[in-house]
């Protein structure tokens, strides 16, 4: 989640909701109703109850438009007044008649063949409209402006202006219709996958925070690292690995641990800033930690076909390697300081914490049990959101009898009020998209510009990102990201296969014929097998109509698949960058308030710290990491771990002892070869010199006299 505003002040909750509202004599009682009539309407048509996808999403936009209305004022810090209140309470309730509306006269605007009535007309334009409102509320204003520019670009000067991106437009009635009636707007996939697995699992998340797993994540990461270097930190890394993957918020995930986590950083001698720092790179990894990812993992599962077990299942080792560079940073930290002597006293053994609260942890294990013998997304979630009511039987101080399971219906609906407005809102952006043919163009310029480099492409997005992160939530960037340039990074990392089938020969007849209307001299060689060179140059001159056409002639589909997978995962991950980079990084400035460090500062050292955001893509585009069996994945996983040991021994002049600057390039090197795909015998001998150096200068610090004071 982002925000337009720079401060974040105590006074307000886990998602930015003013306090105030929350504690209003009329607002209380009306959002807590609202929310658990949402939470009840939910889990009803997720589970058992029947009804058209496109009515289901005009009730989920109905609901949490209302709801929204009530969270957020429309003036940030305001909201109390009398006709404030009121205001709000008149506009949610337009938000819901707009979205019911649909319900009751959705049939008679097909039976009349497509056209709108008057009502028809003003309902749809006030849906939108209202839409944006709510999004501005929730989320700032740059969403808001960037949906409405792409909307005046298809109704109104897109034809006015000349080159690739000219477009004829349409009528404003017709984009009214695509936007309410048809499945290309407001009601359309993205808001599909909103009112289903992302509430649902939200709603897991909100049901385990509940039943104590919140607390037992905690107390599990400070018996683990009680008596390690930088163990505060590493607490901080491990409950928020731990807790993100439960959450798949990074706001909530730094609200929930870092009020345990800074402190004690605090305390042990870490800088504020470096403190809250940690936390919100930490807390930024949790939504790239299954079982639950972050909502853009299901916009991902809808954009590929591919099926939400297997991104998550795939996920795992590279959330790991994430969370080991923040791990690494910590402690090459704690060493840089001198912040070696700290002990948790006040933390448990880790038997002892366990016992306690392994309970807590049986839903998870549910979870993961469903979705791997077949049930979707959204039952697996029901399952397991019942599951941890039942185990929680079993743990006497978090029983959860009425009153926790009715807190916990409400707060999963509020807190999933900023998505389900970001996601309904941002279906308008990418059916302006689909509609133009802006995306297409846009991917096919992506293309022109790397100049069918594959690296130079990933810089460009990483950019891309960059800037788009500076005001876009992480899904709101991912999805504008994946639309316009998914397809064009698949193309260019599919290039390397079809390299590899040209230059053996073994090539379809029906491929041969399609090559040869390029070049009509060119069967000879192609049944010889082309050169590297030949097959690099011929697919370079190949228009991308041609290329698009060859893929499948001569690619097994698991290729392509994992192709497409790869070029998503690398977008969802950079994307996550949003969370950390200023002048918008709510998760950081969460974290700042806790420590009292400054924000900004605050926003980029967590920027620096989230360098994994950035590496471990690269794996996704050059090695099997995803697409390859288990022991293809672990033979880059190994060495990909040690080299991200030896890069941020490099970006921090530590390896178990200050290094000199002339090592650092050294071992960035090391840690380059360690990560790219060469040979692997050549890259196991060496990830086993740099361990084993790593172990000599962790003996040369072990025996270093303790520092006296002074």
């Amino acid at each position: 989640m982002t925000n337009d505003s720079n401060n974040v002040s105590i006074d307000h909750d886990e998602e930015g909701r003013p306090m105030s509202r929350l504690s209003h004599p009329v607002l209380r009682p009306l959002i807590a109703a609202v929310a658990l009539v949402t939470t009840l309407v939910h889990v009803y048509f997720n589970s058992i109850g029947l009804i058209s996808e496109l009515r289901f999403a005009a009730i989920h936009f109905g609901l949490f438009g209302l709801l929204c209305a009530l969270l957020f004022p429309a003036r940030k810090g305001r909201g109390t007044a009398n006709w404030e209140v009121a205001l709000d309470i008149f506009l949610g309730a337009m938000t819901l008649f707009c979205g019911l509306y649909y319900l009751f006269n959705d049939t008679a605007y097909w039976d009349r063949g497509g056209e709108m009535t008057t009502m028809d007309w003003y309902v749809a334009l006030g849906a939108i409209l209202l839409a944006l409102e709510m999004l501005r509320r929730a989320m700032g204003l740059f969403i808001p402006i960037l949906i409405l520019f792409a909307l005046s670009y298809a109704a109104f000067w897109g034809q006015h202006i000349s080159g690739v991106f000219r477009f004829p437009g349409i009528a404003f009635d017709e984009l009214l219709a695509r936007s309410y009636f048809v499945d290309l707007g407001l009601f359309g996939d993205i808001a599909q996958i909103s009112m289903s697995y992302v509430f649902m699992f939200v709603l897991f998340g909100s049901f385990l925070v509940k039943s104590g797993s919140a607390d037992f994540v905690i107390d599990l990461a400070r018996a683990v690292a009680k008596r390690a270097i930088g163990g505060p930190g590493i607490v901080a890394v491990l409950g928020s690995a731990l807790m993100g993957s439960i959450s798949g918020s990074a706001v909530a995930n730094v609200v929930t641990t870092g009020v345990v986590t800074i402190p004690l950083m605090k305390k042990s001698g870490f800088k504020p800033r470096f403190a809250a720092g940690v936390e919100a790179a930490a807390s930024t990894g949790g939504q790239l930690l299954p079982p639950i990812m972050g909502a853009g993992a299901f916009v991902m599962a809808s954009y590929t076909q591919i099926s939400y077990v297997t991104i998550a299942a795939l996920a795992l080792l590279p959330a790991i390697l994430y969370f080991a560079s923040v791990l690494f940073f910590v402690r090459m930290g704690a060493i840089k300081y001198d912040l070696t002597s700290f002990e948790d006293d006040e933390a448990g053994e880790i038997g002892t914490v366990f016992k306690k609260g392994w309970t807590t942890l049986m839903p998870i294990v549910a979870l993961i049990a469903l979705l791997m013998v077949g049930f979707t997304a959204t039952y697996a979630a029901a399952g397991a959101i019942l599951s941890s009511i039942v185990f929680s039987w079993l743990n006497p101080e978090r029983r959860m009898g009425p009153r926790l399971i009715l807190e916990a219906m409400i707060d999963g609906a509020r807190n999933a009020t900023p998505t389900a407005i970001l996601l309904v809102a941002i279906g308008l952006f990418v059916g302006v998209l689909g509609t133009t043919g802006f995306g297409p163009v846009f991917s096919l310029m992506i293309i022109e510009w790397s100049s069918g480099n594959l690296l130079i492409m990933l810089v460009l997005i990483t950019l891309a990102s960059l800037i788009l992160g500076m005001g876009l939530p992480v899904t709101a960037g991912y999805i504008v990201l994946a639309t316009i340039s998914a397809p064009s990074l698949a193309d260019l990392i599919t290039s390397n296969s079809i390299v590899d089938v040209l230059t053996s020969g073994q090539i379809p007849e029906s491929a041969k014929i399609l090559l040869m209307a390029i070049d009509p001299g060119i069967l000879e060689s192609l049944d010889a097998g082309l050169s590297v060179e030949q097959a690099q140059q011929l697919i370079a001159a190949m228009p991308v109509e041609i290329r698009a056409a060859l893929r499948p002639m001569v690619l097994e589909p698991a290729v392509l698949t994992a192709s497409m997978l790869s070029a998503h995962m690398i977008i969802f991950w950079v994307s996550q960058d949003s969370n950390v980079t200023p002048p918008v990084c709510l998760p950081a400035f969460a974290a700042a308030a806790i420590a009292g460090s400054p924000p900004m500062r605050t926003g980029l050292t967590a920027f620096g710290l989230c360098k994994g955001l950035y590496i471990v893509p690269l794996l996704f585009a050059y090695t099997p990491l995803l697409s390859g069996d288990w022991a293809e994945m672990f033979s880059v996983f190994l060495p990909a771990f040690v080299g991200m040991h030896a890069l941020c021994a490099a970006m921090s002049g530590i390896v178990e002892r200050p290094i000199p600057l002339w090592a650092r390039p050294l071992l960035a090197a090391v840690g380059g070869l360690l990560l790219w795909p060469i040979q692997l015998e050549f890259k196991l001998v060496l990830a086993l010199v740099y361990v084993g150096y790593v172990v000599f200068d962790w003996r040369c610090r072990e025996r270093r006299p303790a520092l006296q004071p002074a």
